[in-house]
């Protein structure tokens, strides 16, 4: 194999794909990156056998052929260089690096004890803009369970049904909803959970601009990103099996209280009370009266906080606590001006909403 690659672009196929790579594997060839290099690009693939990553970038490629590296110690080297690089392997693995008056020598492992890259038999997907679902992660994906136990809870839940995809994610004190409209055929329809680390990578590698192609079968999914820049990326992941909770008993009925808040004074008031928060005791009060919030936290070790805020509300009297994070997380996640809150009573959950198709509940917490 021999190619010459710009500085630029072997960065940007490293970046893509060295952050699945773990650091604690026992299989040598998982901390490589395969690289193979064909017609006018070289493709980067990195794997931890659950979720996968492919990245394909320009290259002049003089001589055809693929081989695996460090990609820790690649990435080390390459970011130390300027201008071209010139990259050649052996038929002993053997790479050879140069750029400029550097020369490096780096041992690998042959293309062929690489683990093979899953391939979709059914072609069932739906395409939508990148920019849509990085806003539909942004805000769900804080809500995934970290509890391993519960692993059914360990990822996003993707529902794609009547013209619809939803996003939801619960870790059984909150849950964040959102939908979007796609173009979505009747044997498309499909639903299953793909895991937080998937949803981590995707987060990073998702871009403002461009499309991404959604695939799905019975247990992996993948995600093709196709950039403006011509920077292509695959994902594809292993998906969690398991039957997600039913979701929609949840979300409480009618609301008593729908109060509108500016939602950058409400999430700004709430950091300030979660200063005086601890361990013990986690939890904000929000008691409304009439035009006037006021949240205070109070606990013995610590001291307390309190805060009032202007609003319009004409009704009756009410009070109910919330762990501030399940507050702050997404109101942090959205970009609307306003927000609504809505509340039955301080024993039920409350929810939520903005202008638009988000969703989000949280259960309230004992007040003192």
């Amino acid at each position: 194999m021999n190619l010459t690659i710009s500085k630029d672009q072997i960065i940007a196929g490293l970046q893509a794909v060295q952050n699945v790579v773990s650091s604690r594997t026992t299989l040598p060839i998982l901390s490589n990156v395969l690289i193979r290099a064909e017609g006018s690009h070289v493709e980067f693939t990195a794997t931890d056998l659950d979720v996968t990553v492919a990245c394909k970038v320009e290259a002049k490629v003089s001589q055809p052929g693929a081989t695996t590296l460090p990609v820790k110690k690649l990435f080390g080297i390459v970011r130390e260089l300027t201008g071209e690089i010139d990259f050649e392997a052996d038929e002993k693995n053997i790479s050879s690096i140069r750029s400029g008056a550097s020369y490096f020598k780096i041992h690998g492992l042959a293309a062929e004890e690489f683990p093979p890259v899953p391939q979709f038999k059914d072609e069932k997907k739906v395409t939508l803009p990148q920019e849509n679902i990085r806003a539909m992660i942004r805000k769900t994906s804080f809500a995934v369970s970290t509890d391993e136990s519960r692993y059914v809870l360990n990822g996003i839940f993707f529902s794609l049904k009547e013209a619809k995809m939803t996003l939801v994610a619960t870790d059984g004190r909150r849950l964040a909803l959102v939908d979007e409209e796609v173009e979505l055929s009747e044997q498309n329809g499909s639903e299953f959970i793909v895991p937080a680390k998937a949803i981590n990578e995707l987060n990073r590698l998702l871009q403002d601009q461009g499309e991404v192609e959604l695939k799905f079968g019975e247990n992996q999914a993948s995600f093709a990103l196709k950039s403006e820049n011509g920077l292509s990326v695959l994902l594809i992941t292993k998906l969690i099996e398991g039957n997600y909770p039913n979701y929609r008993q949840v979300i409480p009925g009618e609301a008593k209280e729908r109060i509108a808040v500016g939602r950058e004074e409400l999430v700004q008031a709430l950091r300030r009370a979660e200063i005086m928060t601890s361990e013990k005791a986690n939890s904000v009060k929000m008691a409304f009266s009439k035009n006037v919030l006021t949240i205070t936290a109070n606990s013995p070790e610590v001291g307390e906080a309190r805060e009032t805020m202007a609003i319009n509300y004409k009704g009756k009297e009410l009070a109910i606590a919330f762990n501030p994070r399940y507050l702050i997380d997404p109101l942090n996640a959205l970009t609307e001006e306003e927000v609504f809150i809505e509340l039955i009573d301080e024993l039920s959950p409350g929810v939520i909403k903005i202008n638009g198709p988000f969703l989000y509940v949280v259960m309230p917490m004992r007040l003192n």
